[in-house]
């Protein structure tokens, strides 16, 4: 049996949750809260604010930005051409001469300033002994109709229900061996 194995089957033993504060800077404790009601909604296990009622513990970092994102692109195009004709003489006497220019340039440049926003999260699911039975990294620019932060978190808890479900399909004995 695998080491995922183990920790996925471990997952179906879990009856309370608590959700750790997450590290990471100012919107990580949102990113939190929006993990926990994505959570909740799930219905795999019950939530639970008091960690020592906990079967399991989430934790991790999240950190959500704002950033300008710059490009610039510059083409030129220049052609020059010439042509020049003589004919010389001496003791003052004067020769036929002709002369021709062409020339043609062209400059384009785009300068694009694009605002971005980026939510990240890394999160784990440990038991009491500290052993880690589930973890994702789920990352997210936004979505149609809702932010980059409420992105990673249902990011968070679709992968969190699919390997729930992945779980649920371990063979009887996997499961009998960690009890």
């Amino acid at each position: 049996m695998s080491p995922l194995d183990e920790g996925l089957s471990q997952l179906l033993r879990i009856r309370r949750l608590h959700v750790q504060e997450l590290s990471g800077g100012e919107a990580a404790s949102q990113i939190r809260d929006m993990i926990i009601a994505a959570l909740q909604a799930t219905g795999l296990f019950s939530v639970t604010e008091n960690p020592e009622r906990a079967d399991a513990y989430l934790k991790g970092t999240a950190e959500d930005l704002v950033f300008n994102e710059q490009f610039s692109s510059q083409d030129s195009i220049g052609i020059r051409s010439g042509v020049s004709t003589g004919r010389g003489g001496f003791a003052g006497r004067a020769g036929e001469r002709a002369a021709a220019s062409v020339g043609l340039s062209q400059n384009e440049e785009v300068k694009i300033n694009e605002r971005k926003h980026e939510a990240v999260a890394a999160v784990r699911i440990v038991n009491k002994e500290g052993d880690v039975l589930w973890s994702t990294t789920q990352e997210s620019y936004g979505a149609k109709f809702r932010g980059a932060s409420a992105d990673v978190a249902d990011k968070i808890t679709r992968q969190l229900r699919a390997d729930f479900e992945k779980a649920k399909k371990l063979p009887a004995q996997v499961a009998k061996t960690n009890d």
